[in-house]
């Protein structure tokens, strides 16, 4: 106890010099603001680890999930409950990905994902977080229904993390600048580190990273389909911030961006005078939470 206390004591003392940065070892913690029953929403984290990064042909070995409930503001208040299953793929896991992740094939032998439970689990949330949810709700629809049905919101994508100070969005470097590091490898422990992340204050404003996340999730955005762009202008494309499409899940061989609904006209403007140079009719989308990173958008 003693020793506790005089580590907490120099902890204080470094944290008031400007010279110094003090991290803490992230405790998974139940009860972050006191809340009315009545007057939150639930909300569920989610992270897959998988066999490789093909969400069509590759497999999901550990999923793991955290249910949270929140105020309408974004202000979290409690976890409800946590998810953790092993599942095993159909082949060996390659040994790139028990190198990262440190999950073995003797710890997912015998395992299965239960479709029933997850559901279950998962039923009373109106909301989907993943730190890259254009991964994960691709696999997850694969293996639960439920999740088609859902609205996602993205903790990657859809926060504008250098726009607030940040020099990268990786989940390890965000849970550094809230305060804390882990050093855990279990989907869950991902999740509750991200939940740590989601109740942090993003500098200069007064809204937590969940209340800028879930305003950006309730806002419909438009895909533009570039089809058939010169290719001596994908750089211009790139830079424009457009990302590619093979066509191989179905969806367009061609460059494609999403934009808020208001830019549209700009937009369209950019790729007919830059792009095109001349007048063309390009298909879109419109696209809200409840089908935005979905293989069937």
């Amino acid at each position: 106890m003693t020793e506790h206390l005089n580590l907490a004591e120099l902890a204080a003392t470094l944290e008031r010099s400007p010279d110094y940065r003090i991290l803490r070892r992230l405790v998974a913690r139940k009860d972050f603001n006191p809340g009315d029953r009545e007057a939150t929403r639930t909300g569920l984290l989610l992270d897959v680890e998988t066999t490789g990064l093909d969400t069509a042909r590759d497999e999901i070995i550990e999923l793991g999930m955290v249910k949270f409930t929140y105020r309408p503001d974004g202000q979290i208040i409690r976890v409800v409950d946590t998810f953790s299953a092993f599942n095993q793929p159909s082949a060996a896991i390659p040994a790139e990905v028990t190198a990262l992740t440190g999950i073995t094939d003797d710890m997912v032998r015998g395992h299965k994902l239960d479709e029933d439970r997850i559901a279950a689990f998962a039923a009373d949330a109106v909301i989907v977080i993943a730190h890259n949810a254009a991964f994960d709700r691709k696999f997850m629809e694969r293996y639960c229904q439920t999740f088609t049905r859902k609205a996602w919101a993205c903790s990657v994508s859809e926060i504008a993390w250098r726009d607030h100070g940040f020099e990268g969005s990786r989940l390890s470097y965000l849970l550094m600048k809230a305060g804390f590091f882990h050093e855990a490898h279990r989907a869950v422990d991902d999740c509750q580190a991200l939940l740590e992340i989601l109740a942090f204050q993003l500098p200069g404003t007064d809204k937590s990273v969940l209340s800028v996340l879930l305003e950006r999730a309730r806002r419909k955005t438009i895909r533009i389909w570039a089809q058939h762009a010169p290719f001596d202008l994908k750089d211009e494309l790139k830079r424009r911030g457009y990302r590619w499409s093979d066509g191989s899940d179905g969806r367009p061989k061609a460059w494609y961006i999403d934009i808020n609904d208001t830019d549209r006209a700009a937009e369209l403007d950019f790729l007919q005078t830059t792009i095109y140079q001349r007048e063309v009719d390009l298909p879109t989308q419109n696209l809200t939470a409840f089908d935005r990173f979905s293989v069937r958008a």
